[in-house]
């Protein structure tokens, strides 16, 4: 074997020492893990997640139900409005069940008093239907504003329980005697934050569908009270 050999096998036995060097084990943390160590303050962030999730939903299904409109629907009130058919008009209102159906209902069921009088019974059941809408909203508002508050909450908590490890610990300080009070500040903080803008995003579509419900019922008001307002 010359020396060049000598020289190559050495290199070779030097990279696979190199190879078997122990590399650090990376510790991988699960987000259910990493959430258990927010302590309690993660329990009533994930009941608010929650409370938002199913306001969100159940008030979505229900304002996408209520923009639900017939085109044809104020036509055909017009035209039973015109031949005095107005048992045919509030059966085409029941049978359509919408906000829109049941305010133009009670515009028919006033006709014949003053149209100040009916103008103000239909602006009272539209009010009805919007606050209807509405319920529920406002506890995503809560919620938006009031996770994040919750979180920081945490924060100080967990490094309340730092601090008090540190002094309880003497000159005997060690790392794992602060980590959980870290964790517990650190993880709260994000949580919180997260369920706030989550929710604050709901409160901000189901709030933006419901402005298109309100526009929607305006004009059909004022589309009725036109049509009362017509030459016989």
């Amino acid at each position: 074997m010359n020396l060049l050999q000598i020289q190559q096998v050495a290199n070779d036995l030097g990279a696979a020492a190199t190879e078997t060097v122990t590399q650090p084990t990376e510790i991988k943390l699960s987000i259910f893990d990493l959430a258990t160590k927010g302590g309690w303050i993660m329990i009533l962030l994930a009941v608010l997640s929650i409370i938002a999730v199913y306001i969100f939903i159940e008030r979505y299904i229900a304002v996408s139900r209520a923009t639900k409109y017939d085109n044809g629907f104020m036509d055909r009130i017009r035209e039973y409005m015109k031949e005095g058919k107005l048992d045919s008009a509030k059966a085409l209102c029941r049978g359509n069940s919408t906000p829109i159906s049941r305010m133009i209902e009670k515009g028919l069921s006033r006709i014949g008093r003053p149209l100040s009088d009916i103008n103000s019974a239909i602006e009272n059941v539209g009010n009805l239907e919007v606050a209807q809408l509405e319920r529920g909203v406002g506890i995503l508002a809560m919620i938006a504003s009031a996770a994040p508050m919750i979180g920081f909450l945490g924060t100080v908590t967990g490094m309340i329980r730092a601090f008090y490890n540190m002094s309880m610990a003497g000159n005997n300080i060690d790392i794992s005697l602060l980590s959980s009070g870290i964790y517990e500040a650190m993880v709260t903080t994000v949580g919180g934050l997260i369920v706030g803008i989550i929710a604050y995003f709901f409160h901000a579509i189901i709030s933006t569908k419901i402005q298109k419900v309100v526009n929607l019922l305006e004009g059909k008001a004022t589309e009725f009270m036109d049509v009362l307002n017509e030459p016989a």
